[in-house]
């Protein structure tokens, strides 16, 4: 089945090349951005500056093709892609959550933001994590259980300065002033490296 959908606004962050992008939220505190809405949809804004953050739902629009098989930076093993964030995915769709600072007509001010300038929006939506409270009581990480420690933000530049990505469509290797993503915006792109 095909699928079309229309973009609903624009983000606009400071990263207007992926060099010195972060690599995910956490590499991302306080980095200010915007959402610019299409007008016509600025009434469906009622209401959500009584929310701290957000959820932005957004296209990857910088990303060619995608991989089923990849090698996160965090990872030795290949893992599918619906098991990691990677970028490279069939329908290029990045997710992040985002502090929202104010609301100004058509204008979201956010922090905390991952993206490339000029990323089309697809949908917003108030982040609750009390509507999951009861049904995830027994919550698995799956391979990111061991690893989830090297996302400190130290950690995850060390490991970063020590990377190389042969197989990335930047073509980039990492710097010690290394913060970065690989390609378009958004999560993980450094899951773009091959099996």
């Amino acid at each position: 089945m095909k699928i079309e959908l229309e973009s609903i606004g624009t983000i606009h962050t400071e990263f207007k090349d992926i060099e010195g992008m972060p690599i995910q939220p956490t590499g991302a505190k306080g980095v200010e951005g915007k959402i610019v809405l299409d007008e016509k949809y600025a009434a469906g804004l009622k209401d959500l500056e009584d929310f701290s953050h957000i959820h932005l739902l957004y296209l990857l629009h910088k990303v060619e093709g995608y991989l089923l098989e990849v090698k996160p930076f965090m990872d030795n093993n290949t893992h599918g892609v619906f098991a990691t964030r990677s970028p490279k995915r069939p329908n290029r769709i990045g997710s992040s959550v985002v502090k929202l600072d104010k609301i100004e007509e058509n204008t979201i001010y956010i922090s905390n933001i991952d993206v490339l300038d000029g990323t089309p929006l697809l949908d917003i939506k108030p982040y609750v994590p009390q509507l999951y409270e009861d049904t995830i009581d027994e919550l698995k990480i799956g391979w990111f259980e061991s690893n989830h420690k090297r996302l400190n933000l130290k950690n995850l530049m060390t490991d970063l300065n020590n990377y190389s990505f042969p197989n990335s469509s930047a073509g980039i290797k990492c710097s010690s002033s290394c913060n970065l993503i690989l390609s378009g915006i958004g999560t993980d792109f450094c899951s773009m490296k091959s099996k």
